[in-house]
């Protein structure tokens, strides 16, 4: 994405223009600092601002004192910033001596777009000259309150096939107070960064000899994993839906002809030849089940068709996108497509947006807190990206529209999010940071049914056009793995914790009791560990609640005799005398109902 499209985006942001000052003194301060440096290029964005540059020597967040401490006297200069349009031959007189920028005018001379370059400083002899369209501050001494934040490599123009550079984030903001709040919470997200609670609570590994992307989850991760699938089918289950299981590839045919094919095909993975067939890993499930719905004459009786999955897809992300369980090459959708009649749209999704209000509340999440609706809808001059039926998009939206009002949901609408095929209601949730990101989506698609021929017949013998709503429930498994990992912190509901309960002896002369214990919690499904290492009673309570085990039952001479048991909640509270069968049937309910309570 170009810097003005980013602009463009954040130009309601009132901090975008400090934030796009504070990129233009800290590349000028590089400058100055490394005179040998390339000047890349570098926008503000939604919590900050980058920097891209071509240097040999390699920038450690070691150097960033000496870079801040440039940038405070390049700010402390008062220097103003002017917007100056210029002539295609003055820019690149100017910028002749740097490839990125010349390579940049070079690309748009031929375009009617005015070439506009940014001073800061004394117009005549500027301490800084840089393209640039625009939306600063007006001086650099607005930005007081700033913050390097990391370095990283990043490829010239996002592609893996050209020049590696390096990237300096940092942010900015208005007020020191607004400043050290949000770097204390970018600590509280390290804490809860998925990726180091993922090693530390032995969730999930990674290989090279398997691949980038490619996440091995342990038997404790497995069984996260498990608890969100069953959880996941049985609601959809209780809800009509027909869950189905459909291959994880498919001919290229089948994507060229739902219309995938040209928007996916540099993200899919490659072609297998096979005999007389091409054959693909499939990106996503909607044509599978179209195929199913299609396989025989449906009559309206039948709609609406929830027809689910928990379906394996495949995408090619470029290596320098793959971000744990967030962004991986193999991932696990709870797909579902319903196939029904415009008349029962309104009806469908708002069951839809019942089910995910349903799963969010299980989590602990709050409407309007946690997570927002976002309408987003189709830009009707963008016939390449976008289908074009006006008065279906003009239904299709409204429909989504009028659900949500209806809901008293809390929404806002975004131009030129849709699917190709159909506006839709993405769900935004907000991480640690409080950045939204998309979970969950409810799609409205007036396309596919053209091209899978989707119909039914009507009470009156005639054969109608359906419509599809692509909705996913809980999203993609892996993705929501690594959200509910930073959402609890690792300190998970009993339901999801992969070790319930651990039985933690005073001595060996314990271990019969404790093996004992550990069969009835076995046999009521729960899922419990005897600590039978040689540690000491202090050493096997630090390891549980570093492991953040719910339940630690103690268990001594006194337990033995009295068939009880001593209860330490990870919380710390500690409950003595407690009956086995009172114990067993308290926290078997509070597994089964998926209680977000622990005692």
């Amino acid at each position: 994405m170009s810097n003005q499209k980013v602009i463009e985006q954040l130009k309601d942001d009132p901090l975008m223009p400090l934030r796009h000052t504070a990129e233009h003194v800290l590349h000028t301060a590089m400058r100055e600092l490394y005179p040998d440096i390339k000047l890349v290029m570098g926008p503000p964005i939604e919590d900050g601002f980058y920097f891209d540059f071509d240097l040999e020597q390699r920038i450690s967040q070691e150097d960033f004192p000496k870079i801040e401490e440039k940038m405070k006297e390049i700010v402390d200069a008062k220097l103003p910033i002017i917007i100056k349009e210029v002539k295609y031959s003055e820019a690149k007189k100017l910028f002749e001596d740097n490839p990125y920028k010349s390579e940049n005018l070079e690309s748009i001379k031929d375009r009617k777009e005015k070439i506009t370059i940014c001073l800061m400083g004394n117009e005549k002899n500027p301490r800084d000259t840089d393209l640039c369209m625009g939306h600063h501050a007006k001086n650099t001494s607005d930005v007081k309150s700033f913050k390097l934040l990391s370095v990283a490599g990043a490829y010239y123009k996002g592609d893996e096939h050209n020049k590696m550079l390096q990237r300096i984030y940092g942010t900015a903001f208005d007020s020191q107070e607004k400043l050290d709040k949000y770097l204390a919470n970018l600590e509280e997200a390290k804490e809860r960064d998925h990726r180091k609670l993922g090693k530390e609570l032995d969730l999930f590994v990674f290989t090279d000899l398997i691949g980038k992307g490619l996440p091995l989850l342990t038997p404790k991760g497995a069984v996260i994993r498990r608890e969100l699938e069953k959880f996941i089918v049985d609601e959809e289950t209780k809800r009509g839906y027909l869950h189905v299981k459909t291959p994880d590839l498919a001919k290229v045919d089948l994507y060229e002809k739902s219309g995938h094919y040209p928007y996916y095909k540099e993200s899919m993975y490659p072609i297998m030849e096979s005999e007389d067939e091409r054959l693909i890993l499939r990106p996503m499930t909607c044509p599978h089940h179209f195929e199913l719905y299609a396989s025989r004459p449906r009559s309206y009786r039948e709609l609406p068709m929830r027809i689910a999955e928990l379906a394996h897809q495949y995408r090619y992300e470029k290596s320098g996108e793959l971000t744990g369980l967030v962004r991986v090459r193999m991932f696990t959708l709870a797909d579902a497509h319903i196939i029904c009649t415009p008349q029962q749209a309104e009806a469908e999704i708002n069951g839809v947006l019942d089910l995910i209000e349903f799963i969010s509340t299980t989590f602990g999440l709050v409407s309007g807190q946690d997570y927002r609706y976002r309408l987003s809808k189709g830009d009707r001059q963008d016939e390449k990206k976008y289908y074009k039926d006006d008065k279906a998009w003009d239904f299709a939206e409204e429909v989504l529209r009028n659900t949500l009002i209806k809901r008293h949901a809390p929404y806002y609408e975004a131009d030129g999010e849709a699917a190709f095929y159909g506006p839709k209601i993405d769900i935004q949730m907000k991480n640690v940071l409080g950045k939204e990101e998309t979970a969950f989506t409810v799609q409205y698609d007036f396309v596919m049914p053209k091209r899978f021929e989707l119909s039914y017949i009507d009470k009156d013998g005639q054969q109608k056009e359906t419509i599809v709503i692509h909705r996913s429930s809980i999203g993609c498994i892996e993705r929501v793995m690594a959200f509910l990992i930073e959402h609890y912190k690792g300190s998970f509901p009993v339901w999801l914790a992969p070790v319930q309960a651990e039985i933690i002896t005073i001595s060996d002369t314990h271990l019969d009791y404790a093996y004992e214990l550990k069969n009835k919690f076995l046999v009521k499904g729960l899922r419990v560990e005897v600590n039978d290492r040689g540690d000491s009673m202090g050493a096997k309570i630090r390891d549980a609640q570093l492991q953040k085990v719910p339940y630690m039952f103690v268990v001594g001479d006194k337990e033995a005799k009295n068939n009880t048991l001593s209860l330490r909640l990870r919380t710390g509270e500690q409950y003595q005398d407690l009956k086995l069968d009172e114990v067993l049937e308290k926290i078997t309910d509070i597994y089964l109902t998926r209680s977000l309570k622990l005692w």
